[in-house]
C-alpha cells in the first residue's frame, strides 16, 4: 500500500520528470527556448495541480467525487496550460 508521504514524493518526481522534458529539448532544438520563469510557472503549476488532487484524495471519500473534482482540476490546469502557451483566449493573463 502506498503511504501518503509516498504520494506527495511521487508528485515532486513526477513534476520534475516532466520538467526535465523540455530541459533536454532544449539542448537538441531551437524551437524549444523556455526561460527560468517558464519552468517556474510550469513547476507551480503541476505541482500545484498534484497538490490540488492529493487533498482532493485524503479529503473526499465517494469515489466519484473524487474523479470529478480530480477531473476539474485538471480541466482547469489544461485550459491555464493552453492560455499560456499560446494565447487560445486572448486574455492579458496571457500577456495578450
Amino acid at each position: 500500500m502506498i503511504t501518503k508521504n509516498q504520494r506527495l514524493g511521487g508528485i515532486l518526481l513526477t513534476v520534475v520528470i516532466l520538467l526535465l522534458i523540455p530541459a533536454v529539448a532544449m539542448q537538441f532544438s531551437e524551437e524549444v527556448n523556455w526561460t527560468l520563469s517558464d519552468f517556474v510557472i510550469a513547476a507551480v503549476l503541476l505541482f500545484g495541480t498534484g497538490l490540488s488532487c492529493e487533498l482532493v484524495l485524503r479529503n473526499v471519500r465517494r469515489s466519484r467525487s473524487r474523479l470529478l473534482i480530480c477531473g476539474l482540476i485538471l480541466a482547469a490546469l489544461f485550459l491555464i496550460w493552453v492560455e499560456l502557451a499560446v494565447g487560445l483566449f486572448g486574455s492579458p493573463f496571457a500577456g495578450s
